[in-house]
Parts: C-alpha cells; sequence; structure tokens
C-alpha cells in the first residue's frame, strides 16, 4: 500500500505515543471566553440532567415507561459531554493539549459508544410513543416492565458494539506522525487523517457503520411518526389532537438536534474542519444542555416533579 512521505516504509516508522489536540480552529485569543462558555454549559448538563433523572426516580407518578426512558436518555446526557469536554477545558485553560494513545482510543470509543446508544434510544422511544397513541388500551401490556428493561439493555449493549467496530477499524492502523489532531478531541476524520496507511477501507467501513445505523434508525423513527400522525388526525377533537401532538413534540426536538450533527460531519462528502469543530461543539455540550429544557418545559408532568422535588430540597423539614 502507497504510504506517505513522511512514513517512508513499515520497518523503520516511529510509532505514535500521544496527539497533540489543535482545539477549535480560528479561535485564538478567545481562549478564556470560549473556556466559560463551556464550563456553563458542561454544568448545566450536568446538574439538569442529573435533576431530571432524580425526578424521575423520586416520583411516583413517573414510573411509567416513557419516563423510564427519559430516564435513561438523562444519563446519557450525563456521560455524552464528559467524553471530551474535560480534556478540551484543560486545553483552554493553557494545560497539556496533549492525549495518549490510549486516550484518543477511548475518546474514540466512548463517543461513538454514547452517540450509537442515544440513537437506538430515540428509536426506541419513537416506538413507545406509537404504541402509547397508536394502542393505547394495550399500552401497559406491551410496554411492561420487561419489555423496557429489555430494550434498554439492547440499546447499550448495540451502542457498546457499534463504538468497538469502529474503534478496532481506526486504531488498527499504523501511525508514525504527524500527530496534530485538528480538533478539540479525537474523532474518526480528523484521527484517520494521520494514519499511516491506505485508509480507504476503514474510511468505507465506518462510513457505511454510521450511515447504516444512522439511517435505519431513522426510517423506523420515521415509520413510527408516520403512524402516530395517521392516528392524530383521526382524533376527532382538536383538544385531544393538541395533546397527542404536545407529548411528542419534545422527542421530535430532541431528535432533529441528534441528526442534524451526524449527517453533517459524517454523512456529508466534503470536510470542513471549522464547521465540524462547531457541529461537534453543538452536539457534544450544547444538546445535551438543552435536553433538560426541552422536556421540563413542554411536560406539564415533568414540571410538576421537578417542583415537588425543588421544593423538598430547599424545605428539607416539609413533609
Amino acid at each position: 500500500l502507497p504510504l506517505p512521505p513522511w512514513c517512508p516504509s513499515m520497518n523503520n516508522y516511529t510509532s505514535v505515543k500521544e496527539f497533540i489536540l489543535l482545539g477549535l480552529p480560528h479561535t485564538e485569543g478567545l481562549e478564556n471566553m470560549i473556556f466559560v462558555l463551556f464550563l456553563a454549559f458542561y454544568l448545566f448538563a450536568l446538574l439538569g440532567n442529573l435533576l431530571i433523572f432524580v425526578t424521575i426516580l423520586a416520583s411516583s407518578s413517573l414510573h411509567t415507561p416513557m419516563y423510564f426512558f427519559l430516564g435513561n436518555l438523562s444519563v446519557f446526557d450525563i456521560f455524552f459531554p464528559s467524553v471530551n469536554s474535560p480534556k478540551m477545558m484543560v486545553s483552554l485553560a493553557g494545560r497539556s493539549r496533549t492525549i495518549s494513545y490510549q486516550g484518543c482510543a477511548s475518546q474514540v470509543f466512548f463517543y461513538h459508544t454514547l452517540g450509537g446508544t442515544e440513537c437506538f434510544l430515540y428509536t426506541v422511544m419513537a416506538y413507545d410513543r406509537f404504541v402509547a397513541i397508536c394502542h393505547p388500551m394495550r399500552y401497559t401490556v406491551i410496554m411492561n416492565q420487561r419489555v423496557c428493561t429489555s430494550l434498554t439493555v439492547c440499546t447499550w449493549l448495540g451502542g457498546c458494539v457499534h463504538g468497538s467496530i469502529l474503534t478496532f477499524l481506526i486504531f488498527k492502523l499504523p501511525y508514525c506522525g504527524p500527530n496534530e489532531v485538528d480538533s478539540f478531541f479525537c474523532d474518526i476524520p480528523v484521527v484517520l487523517s494521520l494514519a499511516c496507511a491506505d485508509t480507504s477501507l476503514a474510511q468505507m467501513v465506518s462510513f457505511t457503520n454510521i450511515g447504516v445505523v444512522a439511517l435505519v434508525c431513522f426510517l423506523l423513527i420515521l415509520l413510527s411518526y408516520t403512524r402516530i400522525v395517521l392516528s392524530i388526525l383521526r382524533i376527532r377533537s382538536s383538544e385531544g389532537r393538541r395533546r397527542a401532538f404536545s407529548t411528542c413534540s419534545a422527542h421530535l426536538t430532541s431528535i432533529l438536534l441528534f441528526y442534524g450533527p451526524v449527517f453533517l460531519v459524517y454523512l456529508r462528502p466534503a470536510s470542513s474542519p471549522w464547521l465540524d469543530s462547531v457541529v461537534q461543539v453543538l452536539n457534544s455540550i450544547v444538546t445535551p444542555s438543552l435536553n433538560p429544557l426541552i422536556y421540563s418545559l413542554r411536560n406539564k408532568d415533568v414540571k410538576m416533579a421537578l417542583r415537588k422535588v425543588l421544593f423538598h430540597v430547599i424545605h428539607p423539614s416539609v413533609l
């Protein structure tokens, strides 16, 4: 296979032991401001999602399949920004920009494991809404505790398999220099560009893997919501239609926020480092911090339960 000029032969290359994260392009002199923004969004994501999770756990009225999956989404939104945000903030603070080879591989694995899990979880949540609206009389029978638990375990296992395949593909390639990653964290497009071997197979398989997972999940979500819309249109009362649509609006908003970055970064032919970095920031930090607002502001049950939890936190002596 043809090798880049900086790696003349496979017999005398020096394996890269660490990578240098160059950070966000075209942001020189703005590090302090970006650090404050990153920290604010990161803390809001952690605290907001933790509050949603505790609220669902503490409120018996929210112990239903829909909120069970929402609780899982909150756990995901705590883990996901933690994959790359802490390292990015360390770099912005003027500390080390280097990341070990193993650390880089870990970022790729956990980023795509959690990304795959989110994709599967949104699909399961769409199916849950389909059953609730199209088969309301059989909802509790179909979406029983065993089914919900099994679906959740499958989403996390599926994400783990997805992340493992992609990480193996990327890091079985040799890396002999340069070691500068043109991003604020290790991801497939920027890491592959540093490989000392032909990356066409890895690019094709990773593109296909991500594309197939995203497309299949998207089509299943589209199928569920097509059936939901057809069912809602058959409801005679305008109030009934409004309430049915309102139960799905938060989920649809989150889906749009999730699929936009996926298509922009991974499923388009041309690559723009600056655009990719901006989109990745939105996907990694901004979206997880918005989900608590999306689900709490649009849901009366969550808002009411949230008020009760906050009241007992502020006034612990009041029973």
